[in-house]
């Protein structure tokens, strides 16, 4: 059996066959500077390009880089989720593959992790070009999340960051599918830390984070972590009332001051339809927790391992 790792880079990797020799290269760099033993585990996530065949040529040459290829894509939070079930370090840090999350700012993480911090969250003092409507459903995502959930998820980091080996275990030891492990490692409420940095462009390829994706995992964050949009049905509920019994007086005091006249399923009409609109918003709602519920009772694996290059054989990992 090799040595046990004191450091575990965990890296998921979709069609990025022009980045991973940089980042090899750069982590190995940081590696040797800090002398001490260390993995680094690749996460192919059902890659279409020449990520695979990259991958096993780097296991092929160095003991140290280690590969889980999975048997098809199962997003990114499944496949991070797959590496970090295999991470042996003492300190496992996690980052993309697309350079934007430099190994160069680790050994500062790395630094705050020996302060005994358990956490370490390297935190974004920039935005990267994105459109402007991602920007601002960004900044407005996380401001509501961070109002209406019970825990305080960090702004501006993603999953770039260092977790103690005792933060890993209550994460490996969440039964959940629907993950946000943004939210998972926040919840656990150990020490934490930050370490600004300035986030630089993609230069090769491009993001698997596609609007929709984006989307998905905003929501698996809001509907994991918050109760919030069950409560937004009493809010319209009360303002349901409270309209309906002012629009109620304004009909009473216009027939007495004015002694107007009119019919009053022409204004019954258009708080129905307004209403009915406010009926198909909640039903999305249940629907989602519905359908959260339902991925959770088929209690389906959350990825599949195809195969695993230099893993030591007497590893099970369930």
């Amino acid at each position: 059996m090799s040595e046990k790792p004191i450091y575990s880079f965990v890296v998921p990797a979709y069609n990025e066959e022009k980045n991973i020799p940089n980042l090899y290269k750069r982590i190995k760099s940081l590696a040797t500077k800090l002398n001490k033993n260390w993995e680094l585990i690749f996460i192919n996530d059902g890659s279409t390009d020449s990520t695979f065949f990259v991958l096993n040529d780097l296991c092929k040459k160095d003991k140290n880089v280690k590969f889980i290829n999975l048997s098809r894509n199962f997003g990114h939070q499944a496949a991070l989720s797959a590496g970090l079930k295999y991470a042996s370090g003492d300190a496992i840090i996690s980052m993309d593959c697309d350079l934007q999350d430099p190994p160069e700012v680790i050994e500062e993480m790395i630094n705050k992790w020996h302060e005994n911090f358990h956490i370490v969250y390297a935190r974004r003092t920039n935005f990267r070009k994105d459109n402007l409507i991602k920007k601002l459903g960004s900044k407005f995502y996380y401001r509501f999340l961070g109002k209406f959930t019970k825990i305080d998820i960090p702004r501006n980091v993603g999953d770039f960051r260092l977790v103690d080996k005792e933060v890993l275990a209550q994460i490996n030891s969440m039964p959940e599918h629907s993950r946000y492990i943004r939210g998972m490692v926040a919840w656990t409420g150990f020490s934490h830390a930050f370490v600004d940095y300035k986030r630089p462009d993609r230069t090769q390829g491009k993001s698997a984070y596609t609007f929709g994706k984006l989307a998905a995992l905003g929501m698996d964050g809001m509907f994991n972590f918050s109760v919030i949009p069950l409560r937004l049905g009493f809010l319209m509920g009360v303002i349901s009332i409270i309209s309906g019994f002012l629009l109620l007086l304004y009909q009473i005091s216009d027939v007495i001051l004015t002694g107007a006249y009119y019919h009053l399923y022409k204004w019954l009409i258009v708080i129905l339809f307004i209403f009915m609109g406010f009926l198909f918003m909640l039903m999305w709602i249940i629907g989602e927790y519905i359908g959260k519920i339902y991925d959770e009772v088929r209690d389906r694996p959350l990825y599949i391992i195809n195969e695993k290059k230099n893993f030591d054989e007497d590893i099970n990992v369930k």
